[in-house]
C-alpha cells in the first residue's frame, strides 16, 4: 500500500537519492577502492600471508570469530592473496563503470570483508565505512545513470526506497554516533582536543605541520563539533541548508586529509556526502558540463519536481532485507554507544564503533623501535635498520605507510601480535643481510606533546627468540 503524497513527498525529498548522486559516489567509491588496493600492495606479503606479521594461526588466534570470515584464510600464500586482490580490483572497476553494479557492490563487500578481517589491526574506520556502503550500494540502482547498467534500465533521476534511506541513515549514524562520543570527551567540550592531535608528530603530514599550534585549530575544534552535532540535518533539512552542510562536511574532511595521517578514510567521507547532493544542484551541474547523454537532451525541457521520486525496488522481498539492515544500523549503533544493550555476541559494538579521536584525542606520541640482538651481538634497529633510535623521529621514516602506521600502532595494546611481528623480523633480517638475529626486544616509546612536550619513556612490549 502507497502513502499519501502528504507523507509520500516529504518522506521521498529527504530520504531519496538523485540516481546523479549515487553514480558519483560510485565512480569516487571505486576508484578509491583501486587506489587503496594500490597503496597495500607493496606491503601485500607482509600484511595478508603466513610470512608476513600475521600467520593465519596467530589471527584466528587473536581473533577466532573475525578471522574465520575471511577468505584470504584459505590459504596462507602470496599467490592466493595476489588473486583475491586481482579479484577485489575487477569488481571495483566493474562497480566503477557501472556494470552489474549491484552485483560488483556485493562482491566487493564479501571481498573486502576479507581483505579486512585478514589484519584488522591495518584497518580505521574508512574502510569499515567503505565495507557497510558497498553493502547498501548492492540494494540501489547505483549504475542507472553514467553507467553501463543505464543501456538496460530507467534514466531516473531521483530514487526513493528503504535502501536509499538505508544507505543515508547508514551515513548519517556515523557522524552523529562520533558526535555523541566527543560529548562525552572533556577536551571536545573544551575546544582543545584538536590542538592535542595535531602535536603528535605521527598523525601530521603535509599541511598539518604548518597549522600545529595555531589559532585556527580552536576554531575548528569548535566549528567541527558543531557539524557533527547538526550531522542529523543530512536527512532532516532540504536543498539549501542540506547543500551548505554537505560542502562543511566535506570541507572539514578535505582538511583531515591534506593535515592528518587518515589514508583515504576522508576521501571515503566525502564520497560519501555525494548522496546528500539535492536535485537542483544535479541539475545545474549537467547543465554547466553538457554531460547529457542523446536521450536526456530529448527531454531535457523537463524540470523535475517533488513528486517525481520513483521506488527503486517494488519486489516486497528486498524491501524487507533493506528493511532488516537499516533496523540493524539502528540497534547496533545504540548499542555502540551505550544506550542498549545486546545479548552476548562475538564481536562488542563498543569494540567497533565509530569513535575517532573521541572520547580522548591522543595526546602523545608513540612509536616502536625492535632491537634486534644479531649472533655477533650487535644491536640493530630490526623493522627500519640502522642503529635503534629512541629519540623521536621523522614521521615518514618511522612509518613507511598507514598500514605500518595502523598495525604498529595496534601492536602495544594486542599483545597476541607481537610473536607474529617479532617472527616476521626475524625472517626479514635474515633475507636482507648476512648475519641473523639471534633474538628481538620489542621496544614501545611514548613521548607527551601536549600541553608540554616530555621526555620519551620507554618500556618492552616482550623479547623474543629467532630461529637459529
Amino acid at each position: 500500500m502507497s502513502l499519501p503524497p502528504s507523507l509520500r513527498e516529504p518522506l521521498a525529498d529527504r530520504f531519496g537519492i538523485d540516481a546523479r548522486g549515487l553514480a558519483v559516489a560510485r565512480i569516487a567509491l571505486g576508484l578509491l577502492v583501486l587506489c587503496d588496493l594500490a597503496l597495500r600492495l607493496p606491503n601485500l606479503a607482509a600484511m595478508y600471508t603466513d610470512a608476513g606479521v600475521l600467520p593465519r594461526s596467530l589471527l584466528l588466534e587473536a581473533y577466532p570469530f573475525i578471522g574465520q570470515l575471511s577468505l584470504y584464510t584459505l590459504s596462507g600464500s602470496l599467490v592466493w592473496a595476489l588473486l583475491l586482490f586481482g579479484l577485489t580490483a575487477l569488481a571495483a572497476v566493474a562497480f566503477t563503470v557501472g556494470y552489474r553494479s549491484r552485483l560488483a557492490a556485493f562482491a566487493l563487500f564479501v571481498l573486502l570483508l576479507s581483505l579486512y578481517t585478514r589484519n584488522i589491526a591495518v584497518v580505521n574506520a574508512g574502510d569499515w565505512l567503505l565495507r557497510r556502503l558497498m553493502l547498501w550500494f548492492a540494494l540501489v540502482p547505483a549504475g542507472r545513470r553514467w553507467g553501463l547498467d543505464a543501456r538496460r534500465g530507467s534514466t531516473t533521476d531521483r530514487i526513493a526506497s528503504l535502501a536509499t534511506a538505508g544507505v543515508l541513515v547508514q551515513v548519517v549514524v556515523v557522524y552523529a554516533v562520533n558526535a555523541v562520543l566527543k560529548l562525552r570527551g572533556d577536551l571536545w567540550v573544551e575546544g582543545v582536543a584538536v590542538q592535542y592531535i595535531y602535536q603528535v608528530d605521527a598523525l601530521t603530514v603535509g599541511l598539518g605541520d604548518l597549522v600545529a599550534g595555531t589559532p585556527l585549530l580552536a576554531v575548528g575544534s569548535h566549528a567541527w563539533m558543531a557539524l557533527l552535532v547538526c550531522s542529523p540535518l543530512l536527512v532532516l533539512a532540504r536543498r539549501r541548508v542540506r547543500t551548505l552542510l554537505v560542502a562543511a562536511l566535506a570541507g572539514g574532511h578535505l582538511f583531515m586529509f591534506l593535515t592528518l595521517r587518515l589514508g583515504v578514510f576522508p576521501l571515503i567521507s566525502m564520497a560519501s556526502l555525494l548522496l546528500f547532493v539535492p536535485t537542483a544542484v544535479w541539475d545545474r551541474v549537467e547543465r554547466r558540463t553538457n554531460t547529457l547523454r542523446a536521450s536526456v537532451r530529448d527531454r531535457a525541457s523537463i524540470v523535475p519536481t517533488p513528486g517525481d521520486w520513483h521506488p527503486a525496488f517494488p519486489r516486497p522481498a528486498t524491501q524487507t532485507l533493506a528493511a532488516g539492515l537499516l533496523a540493524f544500523v539502528l540497534v547496533w549503533s545504540t548499542a555502540s554507544v551505550g544506550l542498549v544493550a545486546l545479548p552476548a555476541a562475538p564481536v562488542d559494538p563498543t569494540e567497533r564503533r565509530w569513535d575517532m579521536f573521541a572520547p580522548h584525542p591522543k595526546t602523545a606520541d608513540t612509536w616502536d623501535v625492535p632491537v634486534g640482538t644479531t649472533t655477533d651481538g650487535e644491536q640493530v634497529d630490526a623493522f627500519r635498520g640502522g642503529d635503534p633510535a629512541f629519540a623521536v623521529a621523522d614521521s615518514t621514516s618511522t612509518y613507511p605507510s598507514i598500514y605500518w602506521y595502523l598495525y604498529l600502532d595496534t601492536l602495544s595494546g594486542t599483545p597476541t601480535l607481537r610473536p607474529g611481528f617479532a617472527a616476521y623480523l626475524c625472517d626479514r633480517w635474515a633475507a636482507r643481510h648476512d648475519s641473523r638475529l639471534a633474538s628481538v626486544d620489542l621496544v614501545h616509546v611514548t613521548q607527551e606533546t601536549y600541553p608540554e612536550t616530555e621526555s620519551p619513556k620507554r618500556r618492552s612490549l616482550g623479547q623474543f627468540d629467532c630461529p637459529a
